[in-house]
């Protein structure tokens, strides 16, 4: 009997509140709201604007003057405070209301879903949750998993267009200047609460929330603690997760790497440390090492083919991994080969430096063989291929053992390299002479020319042109020169005939 009178006073006390901030003096109500045994008085123009739930009961049927709401989590006391969030009346938000407040603004469907506007129920109970009760809960010594926990789902909702839509709509739907400085400040905000154990936090939700605050423009200290963090566990990064970091939103376009270069650069430095303090040289080879070598060279093959990517980014990102930390360079063969395929109008030498972040010594057998007739490849990578294969075959051994005369079969080829360069020279060179003699034949006329039956002696430009003819070792048949001896000897007895006739 007590608590039925208590609850009695209580309704009565919520609808007494609720008319002293009713305007109901200027403008009559025009519908009943119950919940439970309370009901109260209101204006469906003020309702609609702010609760979906309402606004689409109102659209199927315009002269409803009741509805029943006794559903509703939170009981009469949550209503009231999302109807005064509907005449714009302040209430405070405490630990005690904000999850049936919560509750109950995805009850009436008062969030970013349905509200055009950037202020609804749902965003100012999360905004309370974010600055306080977060902030409690670290204070009370929470579990930073349960805390990140936490983080992580109140990030998903109050950002979502942002952190979990990848299809590029929620930042085209973001663009007004205003709701970017109000996410700005909450995922700087979110950053904030993040406990200082870095590895609570999934890599995919870091990747997410970094192309985000790139996206916002955050703060570049902001921006530094979340690439710390996916440094501290990139042994667990995918080449998707690098991916979101790299390509626009439509996947047209390449962004900027730089974050991508200090991430990596990051947990490189991370990984020698480890080493030093270990009693190492600094460069290990870690199983977490080998793993992001390989991850880092297939994430080169997918961005090779941009062609707005350089020579210097390809090479500054694949130069980070040390290279004793790939067993094989199959990987970034493949990713070069991609590069140079998307980039067809590199000369000789630009082609070589981007082929310089490989070494063919470490290929397999497959791969040098499809770099030995790949038309797209630096000579000298060629070369390179190629002397490998044939000091194998020459010393019958294995490969460990072939790799030791690495550094002889490298000046091999240097030298090899030389001498074709110098042949090409060569003959570059002798070819423009002979043309130069050709055309100074064609110009220099003999008196004797206009005079018939004659027989024409030889001058010196064709004498020089025979003897540069006989002299290229690049022309066709050069190998045989009895056709050569049989020209000069044939013109002697024509001109024995003439003397004789």
């Amino acid at each position: 009997m007590a608590a039925s009178m208590e609850k009695s006073n209580s309704l009565n006390l919520a609808m007494e509140r609720t008319g002293q901030w009713v305007f109901s003096q200027d403008v009559p109500t025009d519908v009943v709201i119950e919940v439970g045994d309370a009901s109260f008085n209101l204006h469906k123009f003020m309702l609609v604007a702010k609760s979906n739930y309402i606004r689409e009961l109102v659209m199927e049927e315009p002269d409803l003057a009741r509805i029943d709401l006794s559903d509703i989590p939170g009981g009469p006391e949550a209503f009231e405070k999302a109807a005064k969030f509907c005449y714009g009346v302040n209430f405070e938000i405490t630990v005690h209301n904000a999850a049936a407040l919560r509750c109950a603004a995805e009850y009436l469907q008062m969030t970013d879903e349905y509200c055009c506007d950037d202020d609804n129920l749902a965003g100012r109970t999360e905004d309370f949750l974010s600055q306080v009760a977060l902030r409690t809960m670290k204070s009370l010594g929470a579990k930073p998993l349960t805390v990140a926990s936490a983080i992580i789902t109140y990030t998903e909702k109050s950002l979502h267009n942002l952190v979990r839509d990848h299809s590029g709509n929620g930042a085209e739907k973001s663009s007004d200047p205003d709701v970017k400085i109000r996410q700005r400040d909450l995922l700087s905000s979110i950053v904030a609460l993040m406990p200082v154990e870095k590895a609570v936090f999934p890599i995919n939700f870091l990747c997410c929330l970094l192309r985000s605050a790139i996206f916002l423009r955050c703060a570049n200290s902001c921006k530094n603690e979340i690439e710390n963090r996916i440094s501290a566990v990139l042994d667990h990064v995918t080449v998707d997760d690098l991916m979101i970091l790299t390509v626009s939103y439509d996947g047209g376009r390449l962004l900027d790497l730089e974050s991508v270069r200090r991430i990596l650069a990051g947990f490189v430095k991370n990984e020698n440390s480890v080493g030093v303090f270990g009693g190492g040289s600094g460069e290990v080879s870690t199983a977490a090492m080998l793993r992001v070598a390989k991850t880092v060279d297939v994430y080169l093959g997918e961005i090779g083919g941009y062609e707005e990517l350089s020579i210097s980014k390809f090479n500054g990102i694949a130069n980070l991994v040390p290279k004793a930390a790939r067993k094989t360079d199959d990987d970034l063969y493949r990713a070069t080969d991609i590069f140079l395929k998307a980039h067809p109008n590199l000369d000789e030498i630009e082609r070589e430096k981007a082929c310089s972040v490989m070494d063919p010594l470490k290929l397999s057998y497959e791969a040098r063989v499809h770099a030995s007739q790949n038309k797209r490849l630096p000579l000298q990578i060629l070369l390179h291929a190629l002397y490998y294969d044939q000091l194998k075959l020459r010393s019958g051994v294995d490969d460990r053992a072939s790799v030791q005369n690495a550094v002889t079969t490298r000046s091999q080829v240097q030298a090899d390299v030389s001498l074709v360069r110098e042949n090409e020279a060569l003959r570059s060179e002798l070819m423009k002479m002979k043309m130069y003699v050709t055309d100074l034949k064609k110009n220099q006329g003999t008196p004797s020319s206009s005079k018939g039956g004659g027989a024409r002696k030889p001058t010196f430009f064709s004498s020089v042109g025979k003897t540069l003819g006989k002299l290229n070792p690049f022309r066709h048949g050069s190998k045989d020169t009895s056709n050569i001896e049989d020209v000069v000897d044939t013109t002697k007895p024509r001109r024995r005939r003439f003397s004789i006739s």
